[in-house]
């Protein structure tokens, strides 16, 4: 009996390595154990595995200093060899194919790459491989990276449309306050909605990753918005991955509860693209209030009073308020340069229609 039948996991950094920055062999293979279990009781498993620079910063000395990039790239490189055989060697063991899913931020600002990974990983799942997706470290650079695989596991799951997001870290979940004092408890469940966490979640980036758990809580947030449970684990513990998916599941871990109203495929890639927004559409308060209301709205020219940014039909674009704040993100429909000569006009057809539109 489980709870969900297509599930994006996780697995973080100081999940899979050990203090001295090696790969954890025998973790590894209890998670590869339990994916393959949940594998053969008919559950569609996407992994997003973090580990390549970990894995091969320990695999090779260098001669002198690297820079941070050149030092990602070159890490990677070796790392994610050693770890995508490490993973086709363990699933063999269980007779189970799976196939390495590499990308980058630039794939998820096109909608075309976009469907085009989409197409690929489902020909995969149809097929029984596992999918298992990490960043190309090797070819991204500061600007184009994701801000760490928790944000790329956001986008995957949103794509795929699973039924549930689990974020393995090596804590329990997010707690009230700084797990290592006294007192302090894991939060069990985080309704849907926009929730200030900061008070909460340490800042402090983990030890071998990038993220750390305030950008775990915003992604989920995002993903559980889209109508997506997601749950961040303890990926240290024994049998972890059954215990979530088990109905009556009593397991210490964090829930972000779905928001009931679905969400089309074309807003969840819209929700995740503020990242690849090639320009900027400024409202007046009128056209803010009207976006705000509980009946779908879209943004109309009239209600324009600034284009900022070059852009193109199709591009995505953010939209703001008079006071230059953030309330939304869309595919423009004229490029910047029509926009800005209809700016003010009635009777228009809407800049950014409301099915591609996403509001903060």
């Amino acid at each position: 009996m489980l709870r969900f039948k297509k599930i994006a996991v996780k697995i973080g950094s100081n999940v899979l390595t050990r203090k001295d920055g090696t790969l954890d062999i025998t973790r590894m293979s209890a998670l590869v154990d339990q994916v393959a279990d949940l594998h053969k009781l008919g559950v569609e498993v996407v992994l997003i595995s973090s580990g390549a620079v970990a894995s091969g910063r320990s695999e090779i000395k260098v001669s002198k200093k690297l820079d941070a990039v050149s030092a990602r790239q070159l890490y990677s490189a070796v790392g994610q060899a050693k770890l995508i055989n490490r993973y086709y060697e363990l699933f063999r063991e269980h007779r189970i194919s799976c196939g390495q899913v590499l990308t980058t931020k630039e794939n998820f600002g096109s909608r075309t790459h976009y469907l085009n990974q989409k197409h690929c990983m489902e020909v995969m799942l149809e097929n029984k491989v596992i999918p298992i997706v990490n960043e190309n470290d090797t070819i991204s650079v500061t600007e184009l990276m994701f801000t760490d695989n928790d944000e790329l596991s956001g986008l995957i799951a949103a794509m795929m449309g699973m039924d549930a997001l689990i974020i393995l870290s090596n804590i329990d979940g997010i707690y009230n306050g700084n797990p290592s004092e006294p007192g302090t408890h894991v939060i069990r469940e985080i309704e849907a909605g926009k929730q200030d966490l900061s008070e909460y979640v340490q800042v402090t980036k983990s030890q071998f990753g990038r993220g750390g758990m305030l950008t775990k809580s915003v992604i989920a947030q995002k993903v559980a918005d889209e109508g997506i449970t997601v749950l961040i684990a303890n990926g240290k513990k024994d049998n972890i991955l059954p215990e979530l998916l088990a109905k009556d599941s009593k397991t210490i871990c964090t829930r972000f509860i779905p928001a009931e109203k679905p969400v089309s495929s074309v807003k969840k890639w819209i929700a995740h693209s503020e990242g690849f927004a090639k320009g900027e559409v400024h409202v007046n308060k009128g056209a803010e209030e009207a976006l705000l209301l509980p009946k779908a709205s879209s943004v109309l020219l009239v209600g324009v009073i600034k284009i900022v940014g070059n852009f193109e039909k199709d591009d995505i674009v953010k939209i703001m308020n008079e006071e230059g704040m953030q309330i939304g993100v869309g595919c423009a429909g004229y490029s910047s340069r029509e926009a800005s000569k209809l700016i003010g006009k009635r009777d228009q057809k809407p800049l950014i229609h409301y099915d591609y539109l996403y509001l903060d």
